[in-house]
């Protein structure tokens, strides 16, 4: 029988030097998740964030899932990843799961974007065929447990983007943002979240993407103005602070091209924010005289205050999770029990009614009414026969699958089916339908 194993890191384990390697783009999420199970799991599935890196798997035995997992993610970033993974089984992949769809483990509690992001991991391996119906099933649910917290919750209330604490962050800084210049290098989700923010701030707005329609579009709706990728070094010399989100796989901003920079604004301070994961801008970049820069990580003491005024909210949240954890289980446990019960009953059905037929066929007459009456007197039979063991097992929680293991034994049921094949049903009945929402951003929050 499958069992659910998860094996990753986040920002409450690892800095973001440690994460930046292990990063995906969303169009090879569905690749890596095939090269996953090819390390033997029956499923796979990678979520990759500015904030996280994980691998939802299921397999016949969670230790070797682990080994092969946790060598995956040693050979793509070192000792310093591995000594940073978490891993769990069982009951605890699907809380944390649920947790993380429903924005409760993000670096900004409540964020929207992690949702869609989860989303996205999720159809990667549905079409790459590497997300069969276990985790199907805790995934379906996940993202229904996501949309009862932000409904009857106000988890999402306040500020709930990096980028908005990131605007938080810039303000908290110079006191008031009014009237001073602002670069967003980049113009996707992230991007758009920032300049929503600094719009009621009463910034002068500038944005710098390598499309430069994109940035024109995003400029245009927020009162900004877009200028040609080629102008980034101008700009920088003239803004107060940068915003960068961009979803390159390297630096944008490197040491070297930066000096040109330094020269231009002779000595007036300039506030970096770096939201991106791989980084945009070298660290080394913020050694220079007159440069602050802050990175994701450094976000999270604002995102911590912003999470204290909804404490309360949040706790609620954590009440849905812990009730639909449950939930979860019950059903597991069904699948365990519902092949058992129907085999064990089918099988007693048989012996006890082929026994009726053998001792009383002869002295009744063979017609409708007769075999109804053995049908039914077979059937009590069977029900009182079974009710001691079904309710042993039903009542069994720990070693309920030893337990179900030796009932088929005892009563030389047939082969268990797998959880795949119990679970397929269901767990298509209970998948969201298709179209989940797209996003354009490779790298968001979560």
């Amino acid at each position: 029988m499958s069992e659910l194993v998860l094996v990753g890191l986040s920002h409450r384990t690892a800095k973001v030097e440690v994460r930046e390697p292990l990063a995906a783009a969303t169009a090879d999420l569905g690749q890596e998740a095939t090269a996953l199970r090819a390390l033997g799991l029956d499923e796979a599935m990678l979520v990759s964030t500015c904030n996280r890196v994980e691998v939802y798997a299921a397999a016949h035995s969670a230790r070797d899932a682990e080994r092969a997992l946790v060598a995956y993610f040693r050979a793509r970033g070192g000792e310093a990843a591995e000594a940073a993974l978490y891993r769990h089984e069982g009951e605890a992949v699907v809380r944390h799961a649920f947790r993380v769809a429903a924005s409760l483990d993000s670096l900004v509690v409540g964020e929207p974007q992690i949702l869609g992001q989860v989303k996205q991991s999720y159809e990667a391996g549905r079409s790459a065929g590497t997300v069969g119906a276990l985790l199907s099933r805790c995934f379906s649910r996940a993202f229904a447990v996501a949309k009862r917290v932000r409904s009857e919750t106000g988890i999402a209330e306040g500020t709930v983007s990096i980028s908005s604490v990131a605007v938080e962050l810039a303000s908290s800084i110079f006191g008031e943002l009014r009237g001073r210049r602002v670069l967003l290098l980049g113009a996707g989700e992230m991007a758009e979240a920032a300049a929503r923010s600094l719009r009621e701030a009463d910034v002068t707005l500038r944005v710098v993407n390598r499309s430069l329609e994109r940035a024109e579009a995003l400029a245009a709706k927020y009162g900004g103005e877009a200028r040609p990728y080629e102008q980034l070094h101008e700009e920088l010399g003239k803004a107060d602070v940068l915003v960068s989100s961009t979803a390159s796989p390297g630096y944008v901003l490197t040491l070297e091209g930066f000096r040109e920079v330094a020269r231009l604004r002779r000595g007036r301070p300039l506030f970096i924010i770096d939201i991106a994961v791989p980084r945009d801008v070298d660290p080394k970049i913020g050694t220079l005289d007159g440069v602050f820069l802050y990175d994701v990580d450094d976000l999270a003491r604002v995102a911590e205050e912003n999470l204290r005024a909804r404490r309360a909210e949040a706790d609620a949240a954590e009440r849905i999770v812990d009730v639909e954890v449950r939930e979860f289980a019950a059903w597991q446990r069904s699948l365990e029990l519902g092949p058992t019960i129907a085999a064990l009953r089918e099988r007693t059905y048989a012996v006890v009614r082929a026994e009726l037929e053998r001792g009383l066929g002869k002295a009744l007459p063979r017609d409708e009414a007769t075999s109804a009456m053995l049908d039914r007197t077979a059937q009590a039979i069977v029900g009182k026969l079974v009710h001691a063991p079904l309710s042993a097992l039903k009542a069994a929680e720990e070693d309920r699958a030893e337990l179900v293991a030796a009932a088929r034994r005892l009563h030389a049921l047939e082969a268990e089916p797998t959880a795949s094949a119990k679970a397929d049903e269901p767990a298509r009945a209970a998948s969201p339908a298709p179209g989940t929402p797209e996003l354009t951003r490779t790298r968001e929050t979560g």
